[in-house]
């Protein structure tokens, strides 16, 4: 029981130094935004974080572009998705072109 405790209080200490239960949040990795052409393609590509340990996939922006079959990248965003204080996340490059 001690070991389920134990996990318990490390769960709770990584959530307040967090703050959040869940969130996803979508922002732009340009500065230039206002002068930006979007254009007619988009493409994805995540990387998944489980634990702080393991981790796999792909989010770079050459595979957004390859996904997305993009020749041209205009703009590019990134989304960033925790669950529960980070134990679960999801980083997706998003490129956008032609």
């Amino acid at each position: 029981m001690t070991g389920l405790r134990s996990a318990a209080l490390a769960l709770l200490a990584a959530g307040s130094l967090t703050g959040c239960i869940y969130s996803n949040v979508t922002a732009p990795l340009d500065i230039n935004v206002d002068q930006t052409r979007i254009g007619s393609k988009t493409g994805k590509a995540s990387m998944h974080v489980f634990a702080w340990s393991f981790a796999w996939g792909d989010a770079g922006v050459e595979a957004a572009a390859a996904n997305g079959g993009l020749e041209v990248i205009n703009h590019l965003d990134t989304e960033r998705r925790f669950v529960l204080f980070g134990l679960y996340s999801r980083i997706t490059t998003i490129a956008y072109g032609d």
